[in-house]
């Protein structure tokens, strides 16, 4: 049997992926609301079984972008994460995931969380390895790729901007930046 080749392209509908769970108690955290990390949980593998199916490969979470609490998940919920990867590089993916929660007893579906993770394949040596390039489908996919690469532009932007001001920052200097805050200098 010829070894499996894969292919240059893989379309974003080839690796959407929807994972659905029953929020249980043991879930709940003292105040009766999904734990915060509980979902953190699920999005992390929704991620990986998104990236993996479009690489075709074992893929790591290199880093989460905005994960924003919206509404609180309840007990008895049916928390659903749909995934697809809206843009890859030469071995990196990133994963758009949005969860919702079910009142199943009502039928209320709430918006709980849009989140991106950004994945990168690995080979068997666990060295970082190319991934198939990716079939917009929709304006839709267009948008959400395009929204990616900005997304990257700011974030490089940011990175920049806060490491020359790290570098530059004199703490003397900058004591004004304490005025009206909830900290109090001690030494």
């Amino acid at each position: 049997m010829p070894p499996f080749v894969l292919p240059d392209y893989r379309s974003v509908s080839y690796s959407r992926v929807t994972l659905t769970e029953l929020m249980i108690p043991s879930y709940a955290n003292f105040g009766g609301k999904i734990h915060g990390g509980i979902l953190l949980s699920l999005m992390d593998k929704v991620a990986y079984a998104a990236s993996s199916k479009h690489a075709g490969t074992y893929c790591v979470t290199v880093s989460v972008d905005g994960v924003n609490f919206m509404q609180p998940v309840e007990v008895g919920e049916l928390v659903s994460l749909l995934a697809s990867v809206n843009y890859v590089g030469r071995t990196s993916l990133l994963v758009g995931i949005k969860v919702t929660a079910e009142d199943v007893r009502t039928g209320l579906v709430k918006h709980t969380n849009t989140s991106y993770f950004t994945m990168v394949a690995k080979n068997e040596a666990g060295q970082p390895t190319q991934v198939p390039g990716l079939e917009l489908e929709t304006r839709d996919d267009v948008r959400r790729f395009q929204e990616a690469i900005k997304r990257r532009q700011f974030q490089q932007q940011y990175r920049e901007q806060f490491d020359n001001a790290r570098t530059s920052l004199a703490v003397d200097d900058q004591m004004g930046l304490l005025d009206g805050e909830r900290c109090r200098v001690v030494y």
